[in-house]
């Protein structure tokens, strides 16, 4: 370990969080935040800590802040934590007269992966190196160990792996640091990218199945909260961190005193709005740029999509409250005639495993396109292996049946040319179909779900009705056309087809 100081920049949620942790890992911390309040916040809680190991030195004027470190003619290291964008190209712009030769910024935003190769061509030219650094889990995992996805300078990221190797979670089942060298330019934030799009797929399927087991079976929080507890503890989502946190979510009850509750002892769940507004006010960009990237790359991510319009939807209320009251469409109603509850919530079970599923085949397929587009040379099985422990879609089952798998085979653009995985979502389509035509009947969201249902069927369809599409769009474009049985073009490669038809003269 070379290195005894780091300087975080932003004193928010994350950037405290990480400041405690690394104190705690023996390093001397500066913090700096353009905003002074952050900074006298975390210095209160610092004199409140007990834990502490490395110094804490809070900062107010940037220079201060930069001439803190590397005062023995160290390197310095900084590792910024502020909302992606311009916020970060101001700290740069503010920073850069502070930095020499051989300085490390460790950039730990959701940052746009082009935003990150535009500033590591930047820092290069006085010889800093810019590393876009995926940062999983949440300021809890901040605080005690995220999922690391670092990309850039591989001499550079040798330099400060040990380092992310400390603060890295550490994988329970094989007791290694969850972080590796994920590749050149902006491949580390690509990966966390993509993470995050994997993870609104999810969020999505598991609320679509709290709305079942809710409105559809009339299940309490408690009740719902000890199935997802029990799903937590056995079969395909085992260990899964968003199915623990649902069930923790399901039980937690508001406090006594009154300060968060609108009436004592109810469940706090109940003073949760229906609006998610990450995506609509900016905060929150790695959804979007994941289902533009999927669709720019020719890859098809139905669940992820799904669930982002749903919280796309959701975030903008008063709208849809509006259009609301003009529709009149029937809000879900109970599921009717279940002959078995036990074999119900079984296939609710099998129908989100399926979606998460999808979620990460989705995901893992893009980072696939895009290593091979960018020339980043990703291993798939890293991604699974740095997923284990400190990030939000940590799923063992998940992780077991996909890694070994992707060992063998690290540029697979298509997860379901695997017979096993394969097998996985063929089992799990019966209960999808069931739950999916079920919550349609009693008019049940079920966006994910459906998506899901759908993704299934057409990746593993052979006769498509989309010939009729070709012959539309033959009809009026001229766009040409493939023939079936015909050596070459059936199944031939993706490319424009040499035939055409003049259905209307012009």
């Amino acid at each position: 370990m070379k290195f005894k100081q780091i300087g975080i920049v932003g004193a928010g949620n994350m950037g405290s969080m990480m400041g405690f942790a690394f104190s705690e890992l023996g390093l001397d911390v500066s913090i700096w935040d353009a905003k002074s309040a952050n900074v006298d916040d975390f210095m209160k809680q610092v004199d409140q800590a007990s834990s502490l190991t490395g110094n804490i030195t809070g900062f107010y004027d940037v220079s201060s802040f930069s001439a803190s470190l590397g005062q023995h003619g160290d390197r310095k290291v900084f590792l910024f934590s502020i909302t992606h964008g311009t916020p970060a190209d101001e700290v740069l712009k503010k920073i850069k007269p502070e930095l020499r030769k051989g300085d490390i910024i460790l950039d730990g935003g959701n940052e746009h992966y082009r935003n990150t190769e535009r500033r590591q061509r930047e820092c290069q030219n006085i010889g800093v190196d810019w590393i876009g650094i995926g940062v999983s889990g949440g300021y809890q995992s901040a605080r005690h160990g995220p999922s690391l996805s670092p990309g850039g300078n591989a001499a550079a990221l040798k330099e400060v792996m040990p380092l992310l190797e400390l603060y890295a979670a550490k994988d329970p089942k094989y007791s290694v640091p969850c972080v590796s060298n994920i590749g050149p330019g902006g491949s580390g934030h690509f990966v966390k990218m993509v993470h995050n799009g994997i993870e609104v797929g999810m969020l999505s399927a598991l609320c679509e199945a709290w709305g079942f087991l809710h409105s559809g079976m009339g299940l309490d929080y408690d009740h719902i909260g000890e199935i997802f507890a029990a799903w937590n503890d056995n079969g395909e989502l085992h260990t899964n961190y968003l199915i623990k946190i649902a069930s923790d979510i399901c039980k937690t009850r508001k406090t006594i005193d009154g300060k968060t509750a609108q009436h004592e002892g109810g469940h706090v769940l109940d003073d949760v709005l229906d609006k998610v507004v990450q995506d609509d006010d900016g905060t929150e960009g790695t959804p979007s740029w994941s289902i533009m990237e999927s669709a720019m790359r020719h890859i098809s991510c139905p669940t992820i999509a799904a669930g982002f319009y749903l919280r796309v939807t959701s975030g903008n209320r008063e709208e849809r409250l509006k259009i609301a009251d003009k529709f009149s469409i029937p809000k879900p109603k109970p599921i009717q005639d279940i002959e078995d509850t036990g074999q119900m919530i079984e296939d609710l079970r099998k129908a989100v495993y399926c979606a998460f599923l999808a979620s990460y085949y989705q995901g893992l397929e893009l980072i696939a396109r895009a290593s091979i587009d960018e020339g980043w040379n990703i291993n798939l099985s890293e991604c699974i292996r740095i997923w284990r422990a400190g990030c939000i879609i940590q799923s063992e089952f998940i992780a077991d049946l996909l890694e070994p798998l992707l060992k063998e085979n690290n540029s697979l653009t298509n997860m379901k040319l695997y017979s096993s995985v394969g097998r996985e979502l063929q089992c799990s389509y019966t209960a999808l179909k069931e739950i999916v035509s079920r919550g349609i009947v009693a008019d049940h969201y079920l966006p994910a779900l459906s998506a899901t249902l759908e993704y299934v069927k057409y990746t593993t369809g052979k006769m498509l009705p989309t010939k009729f599409m070709e012959a539309q769009m033959d009809y009026f474009g001229a766009h040409s056309y493939n023939k079936p049985g015909v050596l070459g073009e059936d199944p031939g490669p993706v490319a424009k087809g040499p035939h055409h038809f003049e259905w209307k003269p012009a």
